[in-house]
């Protein structure tokens, strides 16, 4: 995934990630890493981490205990609860247009006589 449609996804996952452990930026994109976003832009994080911070959704402070410079370690707020299940719920609604589109383009590829569908093998 690339470009905006992975900035348009930044926020749901980043609240994801601090809903199941709070942590620092580049423990965040370690863990985007893990979930199957290797080309994520730390810019890009940083910049959607101050947005959720904006509105709310995360509080931030500073963690200076173990090794290294100080960190800053972001926390999932009550809000940011809120915001993650609305974002699961909307994502879900994608979830099924995107497999409807698949499985209805898949179909239209296994009835004609055209290259063979790129997400023909896609399982759902």
């Amino acid at each position: 995934m690339h470009g905006r449609e992975l900035r348009g996804l930044l926020h749901p996952f980043l609240l994801l990630l601090i809903f199941e452990r709070p942590g620092h930026g580049y423990d965040l994109i370690d863990r985007l890493k893990a979930m199957g976003l290797p080309d994520v832009e730390p810019g890009h994080v940083y910049r959607a981490l101050r947005g959720l911070e904006r509105e709310r959704s995360v509080i931030s402070g500073w963690e200076t205990t173990g090794p290294g410079p100080a960190r800053r370690c972001y926390q999932l707020t009550a809000k940011g609860s809120e915001d993650l299940r609305s974002c699961l719920a909307h994502l879900a609604e994608l979830d099924q247009v995107i497999g409807a589109c698949l499985q209805r383009s898949a179909a239209a590829f296994a009835g004609s006589r055209r290259a063979p569908h790129p997400y023909a093998a896609v399982r759902r």
